[in-house]
This record gives C-alpha cells, sequence and structure tokens, in this order.
C-alpha cells in the first residue's frame, strides 16, 4: 500500500512538472515528399494557401519528422530516392524549420518489414562479419554527412520492424534455434548499428523496432526479452501501430485496437526502463472523420504515460491516389494510409497532432546532486544507471531518461 502511495504522489506530481519543461514527440515519416514534389505534387494548408511541406507539417503541430533511408535504391530498381543524398536534402529542410529528426535504417534497398529483409544488392554476397562491417560503415557515414551539416538527429533507428531481424538470411532471428543463439546473429549485426550511432552521436537514442503494437508485450515482451538476453542493446522501443478498421477500440486481446497498442507502450516501459514510442501509425484516408476519432483516442490513451515519448504518423501526405512509378512494375497499389486530400491539403485526421503534450526529459547531469530516486513502479533506488526514472528533489518531481 505504501509503495502504491508513493507511486501516485509521484505520477500526481509528474504531471505539473512535464507540462512545464518536456515535450511529447508529434511526428510524421514523409520520406516519399521529394518524390511526390518531382511528380508534380503540391501542398496547401488549410486556407488554401501553397506551402513547403515541411513548414506545413510545423504548422499542423508536428515537432518532429521521420525519414528512412535505403542502401542503394536506385541498383535496386526503385530510383534515387530515399538514398543518402536525398536523405540529407530532407533533413535540411526540416532542420531549417526547427523540427527534429529520427533516422530510420532500413540496411536494404527497398522497404524492410517482417515479411521482407532483403539484403542490400552490394552486400548479397558478404559473410556475417563483413555485414557487421558494412552496417557500421552506413550507418556512420550517413550520420556523419547530416552532422556535417550542422543536424544531429535525435532519434536513430537500427532496422525497420525487425521482428524476424534483418539483412536475411545472415541477419534472420533462426527459430530452429533456442535461448541466445536464436538471436546471435541479428543482434550482431544491430549492436553493429547501435555501437555506429554512437560513435557520431553519442546523445542519440537508438530505437529497436518491431510491428504490431498490439501484441508486442505478450509473453513479457517476448521480442525485446530475447534480444536483450542474447546481448541486444537499445536506448529506446519502437512500435508500429496501424488501428484495425473495426476493432480500433476493442478489448479483444488478439485486436489491433488503440488500447492493446497503449498497454503495450505501458508494460514494455516498464518491463525495460526504456521510453517507448509508437514510430508509426496510420488510418485509412476514405474516411477522415473516422480516422480523426481514432487517432485522438490513440493520443488520448498514450499522451500522458510515463513510458511513451511520442507519436509518428506514417506518410500523411498521401491521399490514396498518388503512388511511386515503381509500383506499377510490382503491381502495386496506392498506400491507403495518408491523410491529405486529392488536392494537397491536410484532412482532420492530422487534428491529434495539434496539441501540446508531455513527455520525458533527457537530464543526465543530476545524478550527482542530493535527490530520490524510483523506478516506474514507485520503489526507491539507492542510485541510477541507464533506463527510464522519477527523480525527486526538494519540491520537483520530473521523469529522468539516462542513455
Amino acid at each position: 500500500m505504501k509503495r502504491l502511495l508513493i507511486t501516485a504522489l509521484l505520477l500526481t506530481a509528474l504531471t505539473v512538472v512535464q507540462a512545464q519543461s518536456t515535450t511529447f514527440a508529434r511526428g510524421a515519416d514523409i520520406s516519399w515528399c521529394t518524390e511526390m514534389e518531382a511528380d508534380g505534387q503540391k501542398f496547401y494548408n488549410a486556407d488554401g494557401i501553397e506551402t513547403d511541406i515541411f513548414a506545413l507539417m510545423k504548422e499542423i503541430g508536428m515537432s518532429a519528422i521521420r525519414l528512412r533511408v535505403w542502401v542503394n535504391p536506385t541498383k535496386y530498381g526503385y530510383g534515387a530516392w530515399c538514398d543518402k543524398a536525398d536523405v540529407i536534402v530532407k533533413a535540411k529542410r526540416a532542420h531549417e524549420q526547427g523540427l527534429d529528426l529520427m533516422i530510420d535504417f532500413h540496411y536494404s534497398d527497398f522497404f524492410a518489414d517482417p515479411k521482407r529483409q532483403d539484403t542490400p544488392l552490394e552486400w548479397k554476397d558478404y559473410d556475417l562479419e563483413q555485414l557487421k562491417t558494412a552496417v557500421a560503415d552506413h550507418t556512420k557515414d550517413v550520420l556523419q554527412a547530416l552532422k556535417d551539416e550542422g543536424i544531429e538527429p535525435k532519434w536513430v533507428q537500427v532496422g525497420n520492424e525487425t521482428n524476424g531481424g534483418m539483412m536475411w538470411e545472415n541477419g534472420n532471428i533462426d527459430w530452429n534455434k533456442s535461448g541466445k543463439a536464436r538471436y546471435a546473429n541479428y543482434v550482431s549485426l544491430s549492436n553493429a548499428g547501435y555501437d555506429a550511432v554512437k560513435e557520431i552521436l553519442p546523445d542519440a537514442y537508438v530505437i529497436v523496432h518491431i510491428a504490431d503494437a498490439f501484441n508486442a508485450a505478450d509473453y513479457q515482451g517476448w521480442f525485446y526479452k530475447e534480444f536483450k538476453e542474447a546481448g541486444g542493446k537499445f536506448d529506446m522501443i519502437g512500435l508500429s501501430h496501424y488501428p484495425d478498421w473495426t476493432d480500433w477500440n476493442s478489448d479483444k486481446s488478439d485486436a489491433a485496437s488503440n488500447k492493446n497498442a497503449a498497454n503495450s507502450v505501458k508494460t514494455l516501459g516498464d518491463l525495460f526502463n526504456v521510453p517507448v514510442m509508437i514510430v508509426e501509425t496510420g488510418f485509412s484516408s476514405y474516411d477522415p472523420t473516422k480516422g480523426a476519432e481514432v487517432m485522438t483516442d490513440l493520443f488520448s490513451l498514450t499522451k500522458d504515460l510515463p513510458q511513451c515519448a511520442g507519436i509518428f504518423y506514417w506518410e500523411p501526405e498521401t491521399d490514396g491516389e498518388w503512388k511511386p512509378a515503381y509500383y506499377d512494375t510490382l503491381g502495386w497499389n496506392a498506400y491507403e494510409m495518408g491523410a491529405f486530400t486529392t488536392d494537397g491539403k491536410p484532412t482532420i485526421i492530422l487534428d491529434a497532432f495539434k496539441d501540446e503534450t508531455t513527455g520525458i526529459a533527457n537530464i543526465t547531469t543530476e545524478t550527482d546532486s542530493p535527490a530520490k530516486w524510483f523506478d516506474l513502479q514507485g520503489r526507491e533506488l539507492s542510485a541510477p544507471s541507464k533506463g527510464l526514472f522519477i527523480m525527486k528533489k526538494g519540491g520537483t518531481t520530473r521523469k529522468v531518461f539516462i542513455p
């Protein structure tokens, strides 16, 4: 009972301090924007005034931009979009608007996700050690190029939706093995990326990202539990959450619902003592009214969680009709979860991103000051190490992440 009381008091005090000092990340992945602009697409604000897409994201209420990086999409056949040069162009535009930046390394020439983790063509004959070197070199090359432009990303993903590992077959999670051996190759590649990020950007949050937020916390956070036991390193957990059309507000355990996603954010943050971020979300562009309801609900369930660091919408600038030219080669349809109209204006789906909300303070210099430290369950600690904590000092209580 005493522990519960401490927790309640801490979290009550915490809310007041957060509103004064920290910001919950409200972001968007708009990696297609330069390709769309080259295709003649223009963007307009709600008043019909033509506006640069990065300025428009800021006007909508976004505080951050996420950009994916492919190794050599031209060699793959896609074209020179989302390669290093294209990413730098977009990152500079985001930086000019004062937007924070997340870099999302796919370690592939095209999309990487739970069903596809293709090794870059230039690396296809590499063994595991050569792949580790390639991952490190590619990561440092891109991040150093950004740093040379005066841009230091706040977050860096090492891999995208790596539920099954990365760069198959060398870096897959081998389900025929058990224990640390199951994750060994994948962890070695992921850690090569982690170490490379820290070499260039020591203060960046390194994110390990998986899909399906609704069940990510099952079995004591199965993925992150085994990943960490195998020696995997991360500063933040990243989740994709695409709410189901009908079950988005369901209580069913197997539903892709906002409630289940919020539960995963809270549970994973508690289990692994790191911030958790929804790095991808979206809803059908064909019903903006319903989409606005779903996104508002998602924010209401997560924005005040001590464990949650923010939400990013995936490719909101699309309208359900535009698609990359390469999609015709694949026989793919247009992406259907954007949040813009066909005449280039944002829909009400993005209204949820307008609110100033609260989040996690990144404080690394106060550990030597007299203070009391607690974990997220309210248990007092002799001293914090790495992770997410609650610090009480004098009349101030706040969340602190120590990377």
